[in-house]
């Protein structure tokens, strides 16, 4: 009798774990992107194994009154698609893994897919 109920008991913790999902997924590698400082220099920004399907404001140029980052360089393995504005807002553009754009393309925020 102890046999089956403890049986149940492992095949009942067995089916939660495989249903449970899991953490979720990153992009692996970094994206890097060009920012004025509050020196007046150009700064590069980092952002390391970023969270996929989650909007990410880039904190340097999130506010309106600041100039937009610009010049992304994807170098994660998801697709990286930037926004104009915040909260991934506004025009948008979509960069493969391992793609760039020059310094005309402006972003506040990104998403990865």
């Amino acid at each position: 009798m102890r046999f089956r109920t403890a049986l149940a008991a492992a095949l009942g913790a067995f089916a939660l774990v495989v249903t449970v999902p899991g953490s979720a997924s990153a992009a692996e590698g970094h994206f890097e992107y060009l920012y004025t400082g509050f020196d007046g220099e150009t700064e590069v920004g980092l952002l390391v194994n970023p969270d996929s399907r989650e909007c990410i404001t880039l904190r340097e140029v999130a506010g309106e009154y600041v100039p937009p980052a610009d010049a992304p360089r994807n170098r994660t393995d998801a697709s990286a698609t930037v926004f104009t504005g915040a909260h991934c807002e506004g025009d948008y553009y979509t960069l493969r893994p391992g793609g760039s754009a020059s310094r005309r393309l402006k972003l506040r925020s990104v998403v990865f897919s």
